[in-house]
């Protein structure tokens, strides 16, 4: 069973793309974007018509939302694609990039392991790397939370860093 995050999104959905290949038991598309989720949605309908695909609308930031995801489909995985990305926009809203990028984060890595989720896998950026911009400083301090709570936890906590996707 795997939950993806941001799964509408340009990486989330490519992983749900290879992930129908799988036979995964579940696999859930969470993304807070309607229309993304829902063109997505038909796309796989239509090239994999038998895939055992759940699509969930909800923020990665409310605590109440992912309660009820994790109790209703008991991921094994998560893969958190999850994110806000776009460099130039986010200089000027700091404020939501930690909103969505750190405080989301932190939020979904705590149900995880609240859960009993096995495997969170946090894509990050290559922009994490000595961050120079808004949007990598935030994705290098969700890192840094994913790291703090893998030192802690019985679950394996993971970040892959994709550069200029």
């Amino acid at each position: 069973r795997i939950l993806v995050t941001g799964g509408a999104g340009s990486i989330g959905s490519e992983i749900v793309r290879q992930l129908v290949n799988f036979n995964a038991s579940t696999v859930t598309v969470f993304d807070n974007a309607e229309a993304s989720m829902f063109h997505l949605e038909q796309e796989i309908s239509r090239s994999n018509p038998n895939s055992h695909i759940k699509y969930v609308i909800g923020d990665v930031r409310d605590k109440y939302r992912l309660e009820e995801v994790f109790d209703s489909f008991k991921p094994n995985i998560v893969f958190h694609a999850a994110a806000y990305k776009h460099v130039p926009m986010l200089e000027s809203q700091a404020r939501q990039a930690v909103s969505n990028n750190v405080l989301g984060t932190k939020t979904l890595a705590m149900a995880a392991d609240k859960h009993g989720c096995g495997t969170f896998v946090m894509v990050s950026t290559d922009k994490a790397v000595n961050p120079a911009n808004i949007m990598g400083a935030s994705k290098r301090a969700a890192e840094i939370f994913c790291q703090s709570l893998a030192n802690r936890s019985k679950k394996r906590f993971i970040t892959v860093r994709f550069g200029n996707v």
